[in-house]
């Protein structure tokens, strides 16, 4: 089969190879599927510097649709042919930008969702879901979302908004106006926002979520609510110890949430929610796709269409 994987840890588009592999063997409690699309995400980038590292080599590509081929002792529910969506297993010598994957954790692809805006769903939906958790937003917050133009950022507006908080959010002009159809209410980055943001709220928030890339907003953040505890990034660790601010991530608040998956994936299939897809591209076009990515303005999820 073929897969992209590196045999040497550095910079993505120095050490990444599309090349010939045996296929996985799912061993006890795994499915193998045949992978119909990836999900490509900065933490693939990161896996080739070195983050999680182990024997080598190791393949790329942390989410993906597809339809079982393979099933594992033990395995229930699931049949051959079925079609599904899950985050891939990266721990072996494969991963999920390849031609067949592991999965050993997965949830049913609802009839009308295409594997596309599938393979969009997992890794965007469990970060944004378990933030919000951690934050404590529920029905009647009013809760920023910061970086609401990332698919992080999209996926955490659009979940606060099913569970009945109003929103906030700062976003750049590529996806204000669908973020404004969804029902929250939008300002844009960059000075004043703080300002911006309370005027709308007529007064701090409850609570603010930061899903933007690593930068200074955390003191911005800050003067929008009452107080540092009232706001998590799920990015910016170091200034968050340094600001009294919480974040979720390694070391941080919040359990792993890829439990709620399948409901969001019933959801998307009926067109009420969704992780915005910016381009696909095929599995040979990789290096495409992953210089865009760490462009860090790819605007939307990029996936491969394997199959």
């Amino acid at each position: 089969m073929r897969t992209l994987r590196f045999h040497e840890y550095g910079a993505p588009l120095d050490v990444l190879r599309l090349e010939d592999a045996e296929p996985p063997t799912p061993g006890p409690g795994r499915i193998r599927v045949t992978v119909q699309a990836c999900g490509l995400n900065p933490a693939d980038w990161a896996l080739c510097g070195g983050l999680f590292a182990g024997d080598l080599p190791r393949g790329v590509g942390l989410e993906v649709s597809g339809t079982v081929d393979a099933i594992g002792a033990g395995v229930t529910g699931v049949e051959i042919g079925d079609p599904v969506l899950g985050p891939a297993v990266f721990t072996g010598p494969t991963a999920g930008a390849s031609e067949q994957a592991l999965l050993d954790l997965w949830f049913p692809r609802p009839p009308g969702l295409d594997p596309v805006d599938a393979a969009a769903l997992p890794m965007a939906v469990e970060t944004a879901y378990r933030g919000l958790d951690a934050l404590g937003v529920r029905d009647g917050t009013t809760v920023l979302v910061h970086g609401a133009g990332t698919t992080v950022g999209y996926a955490a507006v659009r979940i606060a908004l099913l569970h009945g908080a109003r929103v906030i959010a700062t976003a750049g002009e590529t996806y204000a106006d669908a973020l404004r159809a969804a029902g929250a209410e939008v300002t844009g980055y960059g000075d004043g926002m703080a300002g911006r943001v309370t005027a709308l709220a007529g007064g701090p928030v409850d609570l603010a979520l930061d899903a933007a890339p690593v930068s200074d907003a955390l003191p911005g953040l800050m003067r929008t609510v009452k107080g540092p505890e009232h706001v998590l990034t799920l990015s910016d660790f170091a200034a968050a110890r340094e600001l009294g601010v919480r974040f979720s991530g390694p070391g941080g608040e919040g359990t792993i949430r890829y439990d709620v998956l399948g409901e969001y994936a019933r959801l998307a299939a009926e067109g009420r929610f969704s992780v915005p897809v910016a381009r696909t591209f095929p599995l040979e076009d990789w290096r495409t796709a992953a210089e865009l990515s760490q462009t860090g303005h790819p605007h939307g999820k990029l996936v491969l269409r394997i199959s």
